[in-house]
């Protein structure tokens, strides 16, 4: 985990973080990262669970599994 974080703070601008990204995970990788963020962003403003999963189009068990993190993160 310290070798990933060292590499992507190495990143100089969005531009070479992007690239880094994008040359370290596959695009269906990429994808499920940014889906997980959208999740935990929409947990926050309090969205209901079901209607994450719709809007996103995930499981029901994935939006569970963001909501599970928040409140391990908040005990």
């Amino acid at each position: 985990m310290e070798e990933l974080l060292d590499h992507l703070l190495e990143q100089r601008d969005r531009a070479s973080l992007e690239q880094a990204l994008e040359e370290l995970l596959t695009p269906s990788e990429l994808t499920e990262v940014c889906k997980r963020l959208q999740i935990l962003r929409l947990l926050d403003e309090g969205v209901p669970q079901r209607e994450i999963a719709r809007r996103l189009g995930v499981g029901i068990a994935t939006v569970t599994r963001g909501s599970r993190a928040r409140k391990s993160e908040t005990s």
